[in-house]
């Protein structure tokens, strides 16, 4: 497994963001970096950070895989954790040589928690680091704070409504409300010009709606979207206790696929 490291210019607000770094057996001159932010409800839930499926997957599918672990120095606390993430973009945006190549195609991605912090970055990458963000990946991104879906009524089969809701509280407790853009993306109302997008959920994902509504409104403005809902039978929901499942390939293949089309 691999350790936490600190690297030089890796930092947000002068406190260094611990990395590790995910790397599969496929060498190609110039793999896809892609940030991770892994999801914990916008919680510390004290337990060692191990290494997570999807840093796993995505290493596997040829790319070099930095997870930032945005939430020791942010506290999980907006606008503190997207600036921290967005900080970590903007470091490997400058350092691409350091883990790939010159040429490396630059991606953020993120599951549940570590989605919404991804998608605010990017929207913040857009207004900010523009051209320098090749695409996102959102799997079942946790955008939607009102919680009020009719899928999210599903969130007590599987234990979670009650950890998300003191998790959206927790990380807007400092905020100006939750109508800020980057803090709940669904509720952006410019969203044009953002990176493409791979957007993943399954049919008995509690966040469902939000997702599916979030990846429509994406293409509504124009920004391309390549969309994946898994049958409830790939397990997809135990992403949320870090758990790997059937949709590991399928997820490898999205993945793939998705780099392919943006480099046609």
């Amino acid at each position: 497994m691999a350790a936490w490291d600190n690297i030089e210019d890796i930092a947000w607000a002068g406190l260094p963001i611990p990395i590790r770094r995910y790397e599969g057996a496929i060498a190609t001159k110039a793999p896809p970096i892609v940030l991770y932010l892994r999801g914990s409800a916008f919680q510390d839930d004290g337990r060692p950070q191990m290494e997570r499926p999807i840093g796993r997957v995505l290493s596997e599918a040829g790319a070099v895989v930095v997870e930032a672990d945005y939430g020791s120095a942010s506290s999980n606390l907006f606008p503190q954790a997207m600036e921290c993430a967005f900080m970590a973009l903007k470091s490997l945006s400058g350092r691409r040589k350091q883990f790939g190549s010159a040429r490396s195609p630059l991606f953020i991605a993120g599951d549940e928690a570590g989605g919404n912090v991804a998608a605010g970055a990017a929207l913040k990458a857009r207004d900010q680091l523009p051209g320098e963000l090749s695409g996102q990946i959102l799997l079942s991104p946790m955008i939607d704070p009102m919680m009020a879906t009719q899928s999210f009524r599903r969130a007590d089969e599987i234990g979670m409504r009650e950890k998300w809701s003191d998790g959206w509280s927790r990380y807007l407790r400092s905020a100006c409300g939750f109508q800020h853009p980057y803090a709940a993306p669904c509720l952006c109302s410019r969203l044009f010009g953002v990176a493409p997008a791979l957007v993943v959920t399954s049919d008995d994902d509690p966040l469902h709606d939000e997702v599916v509504g979030y990846a429509e409104r994406l293409a509504a403005s124009g920004v391309s979207v390549r969309q994946k809902v898994f049958p409830e039978s790939c397990g997809w929901t135990g992403i949320y206790k870090g758990d790997s499942g059937k949709w590991m390939a399928s997820l490898r293949a999205e993945f793939s696929g998705f780099v392919e089309g943006l480099q046609a």
